[in-house]
């Protein structure tokens, strides 16, 4: 063995002094913990421990000298505190050191069956009325027993934590005590990982819901990748975070994350939708960025494919860039993320009744496409970006999922300006992605004068819009353009009609105005020197249009003057003589 640390033996000393009683009785026997010893009495400690009473008669010496503790639970700072129990000198038992104490005690079988009123018991009460009865009393004494091997397992330690834990979050989950209601959760954020699974199975087993377990989740997700899941931005912040093979000191700490994040993915609870799409893609850049295993990175990209309809354009690029937002990192998972959707939606409308995938697409399937189109607009600015890998997820989408080609030629604009560079074949090849016929006739007129695209993608754009004009299939073209002009027509022409309207209303009530006053005035003039009415001099008018003028008798030179009698003639009786 070899000789113990000088430092450590006096500062053992040190601590030990004020209560050994050297003067009066000197110390018989050295206790070995590490690196540092004790010199105490044997009487005092075989009175407490019968591991200690077991040693001293069963040894081969008659005056055993040195005894070695070293691999008692909880080391020196555990046997410090138990050798003063055995010396009567009061100390505090806490959460803190109740499990190390506890698993001491037993170890050196300080119980009541040996001695009344020994460690064993005092901690074992402590763990029952105290340390266990709380939330956070419960969490730190799982937490504490990581040191102390497989000894607080074996001493049913850890699982009467697990229970007491588990208990007591599933029911502040279901009736909050405090605010705000998942305060519990950052409490269940301090464990260890090991633990933290453990928690969750016994959850999962007293039937706590979903929701409540991905909270957790997220909540110590977040806590303990707080540097790569919460720098979600690939900006200025994520300057700091560096390449796994940047050095060895870097290195050993991601693989600890590698394996953090290897170890809580296979605790999301099966369903789903249990997780945001965002915090799921956070995850995932997180799992690419450490290179984590294929599984952990299958699992995220499954559950990212089930809700990918919720997907936004910075979900996709968090998936797609480096922490400092300077380097596409490899696309296959967004593009398998994509593919599985595809696949998903597919067997959907096959199963659905009466179902045609390449006719009929859900909503969720157009939304998907829109943001897939944005997102090639966006990454399309980098020029390390191949035609390969932009074509290879754009034509994941269908053709016909896409009521317009607008957003997919805006990315191919953008990938073409990037690059100038591309010869003929090579920018026809990047352009056939997208649908000429599909662009709305603005982006026509666009394409048509764009000089970055292929001559024959602009012959398509030209032609198909002269053919749908010509051959009368442009209807909804031409109606497009045209529909304002004849609004604006038809509401010019209503304004006319309602001001010729008023005129004719206001001339009608001149007319009988003017009626209304001849007729008043007849009674005082003859019926000879009547002056003309609105109707008689109309008459006069209409006479002269006689269309009888030539073909019978015209009688437009009778005057109607006074020299006409229209009095009744006088009845005569004729006689025959």
């Amino acid at each position: 063995m070899e000789s113990p640390n000088p430092t450590s033996v006096s500062l053992a000393m040190e601590r030990t002094g004020p209560w050994v009683f050297s003067e009066e009785i000197p110390s018989d026997v050295i206790v070995t913990v590490g690196e540092a010893n004790y010199s105490l009495h044997k009487f005092m400690l075989v009175a407490k421990s019968n591991y200690i009473r077991k040693l001293v008669i069963e040894s081969e010496e008659s005056d055993l000298t040195t005894i070695d503790l070293s691999d008692i639970p909880g080391g020196h700072e555990a046997f410090e505190k138990a050798a003063k129990f055995c010396y009567g000198i009061n100390f505090e038992i806490n959460v803190h050191n109740v499990a190390a104490l506890h698993c001491a005690a037993v170890f050196l079988q300080m119980t009541d069956e040996y001695c009344d009123g020994n460690l064993a018991g005092r901690t074992e009460g402590f763990l029952s009325q105290v340390a266990l009865s709380s939330l956070h009393g419960a969490v730190v004494v799982l937490n504490s027993c990581r040191e102390l091997l497989h000894v607080a397992d074996e001493l049913n330690v850890v699982n009467r934590c697990v229970d007491a834990v588990t208990s007591k979050a599933c029911s502040e989950a279901s009736f909050p005590s405090r605010s705000p209601p998942n305060w519990w959760t950052e409490e269940l954020a301090v464990l260890d990982v090991d633990f933290f699974g453990k928690v969750i199975a016994a959850m999962k087993k007293r039937g706590a819901k979903y929701l409540t377990l991905a909270g957790a989740l997220i909540t110590y997700t977040e806590r303990a990748l707080r540097e790569l899941v919460r720098d979600q931005t690939g900006g200025g912040r994520g300057g700091g975070i560096r390449s796994p093979d940047a050095g060895d000191s870097v290195s050993e700490f991601r693989i600890e994350q590698r394996e953090l994040l290897q170890s809580i993915v296979p605790l999301f609870p099966s369903e789903k939708a249990a997780f945001p799409i965002n915090f799921l893609c956070c995850l995932l850049r997180c799992a690419i960025y450490l290179r984590a295993s294929a599984e952990c990175k299958r699992e995220l990209e499954k559950r990212i494919t089930e809700i990918l309809e919720h997907v936004t354009v910075d979900d996709l690029l968090v998936l797609s860039f480096s922490y400092d937002g300077e380097r596409l990192l490899d696309l296959d998972s967004v593009r398998r993320i994509i593919s599985g959707f595809m696949e998903k939606e597919k067997s959907t409308s096959v199963f659905s009744a009466g179902g045609n995938f390449r006719e009929d697409f859900s909503a969720a399937m157009q939304r998907v496409a829109k943001t897939v189109d944005a997102y090639l607009a966006e990454i399309a600015a980098y020029g390390e970006l191949t035609i390969s890998k932009f074509n290879g997820i754009a034509i994941l989408i269908p053709k016909g999922a896409r009521k317009v080609d607008d957003d997919l030629y805006r990315a191919v604009d953008i990938y073409l300006k990037v690059h100038p560079n591309l010869d003929e074949l090579e920018k026809e090849k990047v352009c056939s992605v997208m649908d000429p016929l599909k662009l709305s006739y603005e982006a026509r007129v666009h394409a048509s004068q764009n000089k970055r695209l292929p001559v024959q993608t602009v012959l398509h754009a030209l032609y198909y819009d002269q053919l749908k004009i010509r051959s009368g299939g442009a209807e909804d073209t031409v109606a497009e353009r045209n529909q304002l002009q004849m609004d604006v027509s038809l509401v010019r022409e209503n304004e006319e009609l309602r001001t010729e309207l008023t005129k004719m209303k206001m001339f009608v009530s001149d007319l009988q105005k003017n009626v209304h006053g001849t007729a008043s005035s007849g009674k005082d003039v003859s019926v000879s020197t009547k002056k003309p009415t609105f109707f008689s001099s109309m008459t006069k008018k209409l006479g002269k249009l006689n269309p009888f003028k030539n073909g019978s008798k015209d009688t437009s030179h009778i005057d109607d003057g006074p020299a006409l009698d229209l009095t009744k003639p006088r009845r005569r009786r004729f006689s025959v003589s």
